[in-house]
């Protein structure tokens, strides 16, 4: 299992959908809750924020690869979820 860096601003609309997606998609599928994930807002840890390669937010990441950039979908956040089950 790889772990997960998630990239937010704590006002942005898009970050707060990409949260409630992820809480979704763990009540429907209760093996996404074993994945590791952070959340960083990026106006409070800025030398993390300044040491990716992203524009927007939210941001994925699944170990040192981006998994996701931007507006979030339902799928597109359980992309997130099976690139970081993968090794179990």
């Amino acid at each position: 299992m790889q772990k997960v860096l998630m990239m937010i601003l704590k006002d942005c609309p898009h970050c707060h959908k990409a949260l409630a997606l992820m809480e979704e998609l763990k009540m429907e599928h209760p093996e996404y809750g074993k994945a590791e994930v952070r959340i960083a807002d990026e106006s409070v840890e800025t030398e993390l924020a300044d040491s990716l390669d992203y524009w927007y937010v939210p941001t994925f990441y699944v170990g040192d690869k981006k998994v996701h950039e931007g507006v979030p979908t339902k799928e597109k956040v359980e992309n997130v979820y099976r690139e970081a089950l993968m090794g179990l």
